[in-house]
């Protein structure tokens, strides 16, 4: 399994939000330009953030975007999630019910549940204020070393 740039980005769309959250709206040419995103695939990305109220939309001369939540209320995995879809690495795994006619007798089952699990303990258990703890420790490290 391999995430996409629109999982990649949304995941660092929303870091920045975060990292970048004076309360005022922040518009998608900054974020495109920190991240190195155009500006016309972060609007898409945006967009979906925006339908699923993970970010706030202002309009107008002051307008732009921000978190709409406290960024320990994100985790990774529903980032994922909205952008990917199922983050499963086979197709039986991606509903409640295994609709397979095999996995009653499938050997290989229990390894891709294995690893569907660990993944969803990965993304699950790391929040986009986790993650904006680890960029501060890391930027606050290096401006020690300068």
């Amino acid at each position: 399994m391999k995430i996409s740039t629109k999982g990649r980005y949304a995941v660092r769309v929303m870091l920045d939000l975060a990292a970048n959250n004076t309360g005022e709206c922040i518009k998608v040419k900054q974020i495109a330009e920190r991240q190195g995103i155009s500006e016309k695939y972060l609007e898409q990305i945006i967009s979906i953030l925006n339908r699923a109220g993970y970010v706030k939309s202002v309009r107008g001369a002051q307008g732009g975007y921000r978190i709409a939540k406290d960024p320990k209320n994100y985790t990774i995995g529903m980032i994922l999630r909205l952008t990917e879809g199922s983050l499963s690495p086979v197709a039986c795994l991606d509903g409640d019910v295994n609709e397979c006619e095999r996995c009653d007798t499938c050997e290989t089952l229990s390894v891709w549940k294995d690893l569907a699990d660990a993944i969803d303990n990965v993304v699950d258990n790391v929040t986009i204020a986790d993650l904006l703890e680890k960029q501060q420790a890391r930027l606050g490290a290096m401006a020690y070393m300068i």
